[in-house]
Order: C-alpha cells, then structure tokens, then sequence
C-alpha cells in the first residue's frame, strides 16, 4: 500500500508538472502549489478508486483523470486560462 501511494505521489507530481507546461500565458499560481494539487488529486484518486474495489489501471486512470481536474480547476478559480475573461 505504500508503494501504491508512493505511486500515486510520482504521478501526481508529474502531472502538475505538466500542467504547468501546457497551460499558456501568466499562470495565476507558483509551481509547488500546481505539483501539489497534482498530488493531493492523483492520492485522492488513488484511494478512492481503491476502495470502490477497482484494478491498479483503473485506479491509475482515475487518479490521472483527478489530479488533472484538480489543477485545472485550482487554475480556473485563481482567474486563469478558463476563468475570467476580461
């Protein structure tokens, strides 16, 4: 199990990572709060998907699909790409 959450850290980190790549323009918040709304998405994915009795890819997936909504929306609340418009 700790591997498994070990896992889900790595990935987490890599995904905020790149979503800090990918988003273009001034991005509203710094780099470690990206990376950890990463982690604390793909963790809670992880957990979530494991409870629910699901397969080590599913429970991947779901915590890639999470961390990836996590920043996005943490970047949409703080006025990014997707929030305000003016």
């Amino acid at each position: 199990m700790v591997l498994t959450v070990l896992w889900f850290i790595l990935v987490g980190a890599v995904i905020g990572a790149l979503a800090r790549l990918i988003v273009p323009g001034r991005n509203p918040i710094g780099i470690l709060l990206t990376i950890l709304i990463g982690i604390v998405g793909a963790v809670l994915g992880g957990v979530v998907a494991h409870a629910l009795g699901a397969g080590s890819v599913i429970a991947f997936v779901f915590s890639v699909v999470i961390a990836a909504l996590g920043v996005a929306g943490m970047t949409s609340a703080r006025g990014g790409r997707w929030g305000r418009s003016y």
